[in-house]
């Protein structure tokens, strides 16, 4: 039987075969892999603009701690195009994942290992770039309290449709698609890794300082990430970390801090 029949639809043999059947060029990987930029920063000027109309003197600087909510808006608008794109190649969204049963407890223990190596990388990479950039290893928060609802939606449900939705367009189908077009890993990776970096740049959009903060960590984190999966071709451990490292993040910085004022 042929190997491109029998393989997963997300594999790279599949990928080649339908490269070579013209479903697959350079459009839209790329486009993808800076598509929640645009989204990002359209989010914050739609919740900008609410400001604005109430008359709010800095409108952009108030919408900015409400990117953990408007950002469900950037995953639907990738999630959308996600979902034509898949279907375009005769794949399901799902399939991104490359879901197996049996492979479940692997997929934990990779997820697990994983999530000790982003650690390291999110919270050592965020004091050395908040020394460099801000002279202090304490740099401005990301994530800020909110209202109650605010605060159970960024716990709840924000972390869950945030890693689907990033994971599936950055690593599940920019990046394997990119290799199969460049014939090579690196190129692929390093589109991925700056896309993924330029999209927190608008996380939320503040000044020169904070768009270079944001922009680091994740891309170092997206090189890692892009090597990792380029070996095991498992998205799942990759979900599940992102979902954690968020819920933690936003349990200790916006959480926490709304039930103790």
């Amino acid at each position: 039987m042929n190997a491109a029949m029998t393989a997963a639809p997300n594999s790279k043999v599949q990928l080649q075969e339908r490269k070579r059947s013209g479903l697959i060029t350079w459009k839209w990987p790329l486009l993808m892999s800076f598509a929640r930029l645009v989204f990002a920063v359209l989010g914050q000027a739609l919740v900008a603009g609410f400001y604005m109309l109430r008359g709010d003197p800095t409108p952009w600087q108030s919408a900015a701690p409400w990117w953990i909510v408007y950002g469900t808006l950037i995953d639907v608008g990738c999630l959308v195009l996600l979902v034509r794109l898949t279907r375009r190649e005769g794949m399901r969204l799902v399939d991104l994942i490359s879901y197996e049963r049996q492979r479940l407890g692997r997929d934990l223990l990779l997820a697990m290992g994983l999530l000790i190596l982003s650690m390291v990388l999110f919270i050592g990479g965020g004091m050395i770039l908040g020394l460099l950039i801000y002279g202090s290893s304490a740099a401005p928060l990301a994530m800020q309290p909110l209202p109650l609802w605010g605060s159970l939606y960024s716990l709840l449900i924000w972390p869950i449709i945030w890693a689907l939705a990033e994971d599936m367009t950055y690593v599940g189908y920019a990046l394997p698609r990119l290799e199969v077009l460049s014939g090579g890993a690196w190129l692929a990776v390093l589109v991925m890794s700056v896309g993924w970096g330029i999209q927190h740049i608008a996380l939320p959009l503040i000044d020169w300082r904070w768009a270079a903060y944001r922009f680091a960590v994740p891309f170092v984190m997206g090189i890692v990430w892009s090597i990792f999966y380029l070996r095991t071709r498992r998205l799942l451990p990759f979900i599940v970390v992102h979902w954690a490292m968020d819920f933690s993040s936003v349990l200790m910085l916006v959480v926490l801090p709304m039930m103790a004022r």
